[in-house]
């Protein structure tokens, strides 16, 4: 881009509006367009407060992004480092431009002084995440919060794996429970498909944060019972069964009445007939015939949708008998409001169930996070709320922030949601309460009063799914004006509607969209229709409108008789991406022009723009490759989706089922190994019951490549019970897998092996080493990798609207364009005086006039926003935008908005390598302007000289320490097995019969103890057990005996915890490290001490601890030593719980001091 592009008149009007926006002594809320350079203005607000002897830990500027806090902190620090060594011209040059007018005769001085200071300053220029911020709060008011000191902060990926197994909790503890909890999850899950109960409780997962704020802000679950109530406009205790029951009752209609009505219609014509029939029919019904044909009854007088029958008689009846039609017209109204009332008490069942579903959920949740010291995000702002506006410290902890906080600066303001707002005011609101002693500070140090900044564009605010809310911006502006202005301080509204970035043509074509009223609603202000200014008015520049590509569709096969040859005619969606990647390799191959860079086209100047991923962006990603475009691939990607990443696992899989045949005949095939379809067809071919595994064992000397697999693989499973997930796949990577990965599926391989190989040190961290629980890990969790694409240069980036927000690109395709959002969520969130709320609509009949009302609200902000992706799509383009899509534009879809805006001041043009797809004409419809300014030519890249590599490159690295090697308590190692000697317990069936008092004594715990027993007996029902009813009555009542009996309470109370894992370490005395991994069947924790106890379900029990078997005293020995290494200032208490007697037997100190894992190696 050329400075030459801009009018420098223009310019110097800009710069101006700029200025005012960064003026260090005043108040400014700036409305920054596409293009218009707000993050200058930010940089030059915190340089002019810097400037102006604001110390820069005063200074608290909040962005949306990480990557977007640490651009901002390169830009100052990098002028403030050009500040320090420019010569005193060129600095005075600077400063002049900065402040729009020459600088004070110290300026210099102190500009020279700045970086220093910066770098000196304590804890350094806050220029941070909302996110971060709230975290530091948190950090500096632990006690105050309520938070522990030392809390962790989860990443998506371990928010999610908590919540999945809070979920999993859930639902198996409903399964066991007779009360509030499983009617209400048998009362959602009754309403809902199958297939669609998971995504509805992945819905709730996302929305706890409301559902946790509505429950507390309604005094818990009752209240926001209540709430749903008043909404509905039912009373809470409506049982729609006594509903229909009284609406049948003889005393809730004119009996009298419709019975006459019966005998004249009876007599009129065959319309009049049916219906006396259908009438009589259900009045000579006794009660309970009355509630069954009720709905059919109901037609009667009502339509199939529920509306009124305009005429329920002939016209002859009407006439003659009035008082018929009055008696059927009035009964019609009854039935309307039975209906009715019928709907709310449903719904408000519905919704009863539902939000209990969302506070069970919220609170095992909120357990599981409070047990291991973690916050997640949501948790840093709504804990930062509470704590600055609540009634407790909050105004010890305001004064505290007050005195170090002087100016804040808000980036990105669109995109902050209310909760974040909340925080944002509380700490501004004090800036404009009076002179306080900040204030009084300032000016007597002759400083800047202290300020709020904030800039933002609601035609931008694109993140609801987060909460942003454009009506939100615009209050909170209004908000801060009316408290400066009461305070008397300067505020200023800045617009800035120009754009640096964008050509005359796009941005003419932008605004000719929206100033459509269609396409501008929910946009722009109706009052002040958008007009972008360009500044590079002299550039190049291109907008076309390709016609949608619409293919015929293909005619079935007849049934039954599939046809010889595959259809492979391409779709219009495969065709477009085609249409893309052929325009690409087109440009690229002739050296098309970039005008107003005066440079031929590179991939990296092309970025393809999307709603969302899908298979267009497939197939776009295999269109360009097909022609050997540099493609950078999408924005995000999911690992398990990944062809590489596929094989990965594949491995994993064998290599802990190696009887898994089909596992391990996908594995032959993949790169990994390399077979091909005839070698593979040999080896599995005519091999009998023997497994693929076996038999490649047996003819590994037939073949070469049998033989390299087997020694692969033999290797691989001889390390998979002693190696990290991390080194196992590394290992078997650098044997040559990583090239045969390369070879086979190219380049783009590369990213998502190395992705694998992170996301398994990761999971090293937080859980123990193992390669089953690493895989289900990666299964259960749908691990996601986003890529920084901005980083990405010399491929063509293939992104959604969301992923390209601050990004531009010279040329931009838009091909999604022809399609309308569908779908709304599930659960409906609105709000009025009295706060947030919720409907849930299981059917779209469901609605009453709120519920659809507040359908229709949401409906219509999805569909503002829908738009709002158009202005950000399009304002992305820095010269080029292409406008194309599949299948007939649908009403008010972005291809329906720009056609008519375009239609008048475009040109018709032809598109040569449009019309080669498309049969009939291709009109291309064009708006473009030349070049008219001076293009300065790119420099010439310059070719560094090639560095020697340093002598470690070459060298071998160290071998790694020798890891630890595994003892399990539990296993029986060299002991002999300790058998009961009667009944179920044996040939191995005492290993299920001790699983299930393990899992009865995990979970009864938790449920009141009425409900014990026939939770149970109805775990202990089912099939798959294989218990006959005299085993399922021993079992419930050998469990009940240990959880009734007043010895054990104190195990099972709400200070225990049930299924502990462990993981430690013990030293041998030949100084070998081994690692102790095992779980703690009940660990009870009270003040100074531990205790540890483990099931036991041997019968007859011992009666004296000298007399356990030692495979168990060395397993408790084992528990006794990772519990004392983690509490070494509680003494550790260790038992056993024989379930049969029942007795708890207490294992002395020392007793177990000599099977301690200390004095023994493992074997």
């Amino acid at each position: 881009m050329s400075l030459t592009d801009f009018d420098p008149d223009l310019l110097e009007r800009v710069s101006m509006r700029q200025r005012d926006g960064a003026d260090a002594g005043i108040s400014a809320w700036v409305s920054a367009s596409a293009g218009a350079g707000k993050t200058r203005v930010l940089r030059d607000r915190v340089l002019r407060l810097l400037l102006a002897g604001v110390a820069p830990q005063r200074v608290l500027c909040l962005t949306f992004t990480k990557a977007a806090a640490a651009e901002m902190a390169r830009r100052i620090n990098a002028e403030l480092g050009d500040w320090a060594i420019l010569d005193d011209g060129a600095l005075h040059e600077r400063l002049s431009e900065l402040l729009g007018a020459d600088p004070p005769d110290d300026a210099a001085r102190r500009a020279r002084q700045l970086f220093a200071r910066v770098l000196e300053a304590p804890g350094g220029m806050k220029i941070m995440t909302i996110h971060a911020f709230c975290q530091s709060v948190l950090r500096r008011f632990p006690l105050e919060a309520g938070v522990v000191p030392h809390f962790q902060v989860m990443e998506e990926r371990d928010a999610g794996e908590l919540l999945e197994d809070a979920k999993a909790e859930l639902l198996a503890s409903a399964h066991m429970d007779d009360g509030d909890l499983g009617m209400a999850v048998a009362n959602v899950a009754g309403r809902v498909h199958e297939t669609r109960f998971p995504d509805l409780l992945n819905e709730i997962s996302r929305a706890r944060a409301p559902f946790a704020d509505m429950l507390q802000n309604f005094g818990g679950l009752e209240g926001v019972r209540a709430r749903i109530a008043e909404i509905l406009d039912v009373a809470p205790d409506t049982d729609p069964a006594a509903v229909l029951e009284g609406a049948c009752g003889e005393a809730a209609f004119d009996s009298a009445g419709l019975r006459h009505a019966v005998s004249v219609l009876a007599e009129g014509s065959s319309g009049d007939s049916k219906r006396a029939v259908l009438v009589g029919d259900w009045l000579a019904g006794d009660a309970e015939a009355r509630v069954a044909g009720f709905d059919a009854y109901a037609l009667a007088y009502l339509t199939q949708q529920g509306e009124a029958r305009k005429q329920l008689a002939t016209k002859a009846i009407r006439e003659k008998h009035p008082d018929v039609d009055a008696a059927l017209q009035a009964e019609g109204e009854r039935l309307l409001a039975v209906r009715e009332l019928l709907r709310k008490a449903d719904l408000y069942q519905a919704n009863s169930a539902l939000v209990r579903l969302a506070a069970e959920l919220v609170a095992r949740y909120e357990a599981r996070k409070a047990a291991s010291g973690r916050l997640d995000y949501d948790d840093l702002i709504a804990r930062s709320r509470t704590l600055l506006r609540g009634d407790g410290a909050a105004a010890w902890v305001l004064f505290k922030l007050d005195g170090g906080i002087d100016h804040v600066l808000i980036d990105e303001a669109q995109d902050t949601n209310p909760e974040q707002w909340d925080v944002v005011l509380a700490l501004v609101e004090e800036f404009f309460a009076g002179m306080g002693a900040g204030d009084e500070a300032a000016e007597a140090a002759g400083l800047p009063a202290r300020s709020v900044f904030a800039v933002g564009d609601a035609k931008q605010s694109i993140y609801s799914f987060q909460g942003a809310d454009p009506s939100r911006f615009e209050a909170v502006r209004k908000f801060l004006e009316a408290r400066a202005e009461d305070a008397r301080r300067v505020w200023k509204n800045v617009a800035l509607d120009f754009s640096f970035r964008s050509s005359r043509p796009v941005l003419e074509a932008v605004d000719r969209v929206f100033a459509e009223p269609r396409a501008g609603a929910g946009v722009v202000d109706p009052d002040a229709p958008v007009q972008h200014t360009p500044l590079r008015n002299k550039a190049a520049g291109r907008v076309e409108l390709w016609p949608p590509l619409l293919v015929d569709k293909l005619d079935d096969p007849e049934p039954w008789k599939p046809p010889v040859d595959p259809v492979t005619r391409a779709g219009a969606m495969e065709q477009l991406a085609e249409l893309i990647a052929m325009r690409t390799a087109d440009w690229l191959a002739s050296g098309e022009m970039l005008e107003s860079q005066g440079r031929p086209i590179e991939a990296g100047d092309i970025m393809v723009l999307v709603r969302q991923r899908g298979d267009f962006v497939e197939a776009l990603v295999r269109a360009f490759k097909a022609r050997n475009v540099p493609v950078a691939g999408v924005d995000r990607m999911v690992l398990s989706e990944q062809i590489a990443v596929m094989d990965l696992l594949a491995l994993g899989a064998f290599l802990l089922l190696p009887e898994d045949d089909l596992t391990l005949a996908t594995l032959l095939k993949s790169p990994l190994i390399g077979f091909d379809e005839d070698l593979l067809f040999k080896l599995a071919h005519d091999r009998g019951e023997v497994s693929l595994w076996r038999t490649l064992a047996q003819h590994r000397d037939e073949h070469t490549l049998f033989a390299e697999a087997h020694e692969l693989l033999s290797d691989l499973l001889a390390r998979v019970d002693f190696e990290r997930p991390y080194e196992l796949y590394a290992g078997a990577l650098a044997r040559g897998g990583r090239a045969r990965l390369f070879a086979r599926l190219g380049p783009d391989a590369a990213d998502p092996i190395d992705e694998f190989l992170s996301l398994s040190l990761t999971y090293e961290r937080s859980h123990a080493p193992t390669l089953q629980g690493f895989l289900h890990w990666v299964a259960a969790g749908q691990a996601e990798v986003k890529r920084d694409l901005d980083q990405t240069s010399g491929a063509v980036r293939v992104m959604t609207v969301h992923g390209a927000k601050g990004l531009e690109a010279p040329i931009v395709f838009l091909p999604d364009t022809t399609r309308l959002p569908r779908m709304l969520p599930n659960i409906l969130w609105g709000e009025d005086d009295r706060g947030a709320y919720f409907l849930w609509l299981p059917r779209a009949d469901d609605a009453d006039a709120r519920a659809q009302a507040l359908r229709e609200r949401v409906r219509a902000r999805r569909d503002e926003e829908y738009r709002r992706l158009l202005y950000v799509a399009m304002t992305r383009a820095e010269e080029r935008l292409y406008v194309c899509g599949w299948n007939a534009p649908a009403e008010g879809s972005w291809y329906d908005l720009v056609r008519p805006a375009l239609a008048p001041v475009a040109r018709v043009v032809e598109e040569p390598i449009l019309a080669s797809i498309v049969t009939e004409e291709a009109p291309v419809l064009r708006l473009s302007a030349p070049q008219r300014g001076e293009v300065e030519l790119a420099e010439t890249d310059v070719v560094l000289p090639a560095a020697d590599l340093p002598l470690w490159t070459g060298q071998p690295a160290p071998p790694e320490p020798t890891p630890p090697r595994p003892l399990a308590p539990s296993n029986p190692g060299e002991d002999p097995p300790v058998r009961a000697p009667v009944g179920l317990d044996e040939d191995g069936a005492r290993f299920a019969r001790g699983n299930i008092l393990h899992r009865l004594l995990q979970w009864l715990p938790a449920l009141a103890p009425e409900v014990r027993l026939d939770s149970a007996l109805r775990y202990l029902a089912r099939p798959g057990l294989g218990l006959d009813t005299a085993a399922q009555t021993a079992l419930a009542t050998e469990v009940l005996g240990v959880l009734e009996s007043a010895d054990f309470a104190h195990l099972f109370g709400p200070e225990s915890l049930a299924e502990v894992s462990i993981t430690g370490t013990a030293t041998a005395p030949d100084g070998t490290i081994f690692v102790i991994s095992g779980q703690i069947d009940r660990l009870v924790i009270s003040d100074g001490r531990v205790a540890i106890v483990d099931y036991k379900s041997n019968r007859p029990p011992p009666a004296q601890a000298t007399a356990v078997a030692p495979v168990y005293l060395r397993q408790m020995a084992a528990y006794r030593h990772v519990v004392q290494e983690t509490w070494p200032d509680r003494a550790v208490d260790a038992y056993l719980l024989w379930t049969d007697a029942p007795r708890l037997m207490a294992l002395p100190a020392d007793l177990l001091d000599p099977y301690a894992p200390a004095g023994r190696t493992p074997v």
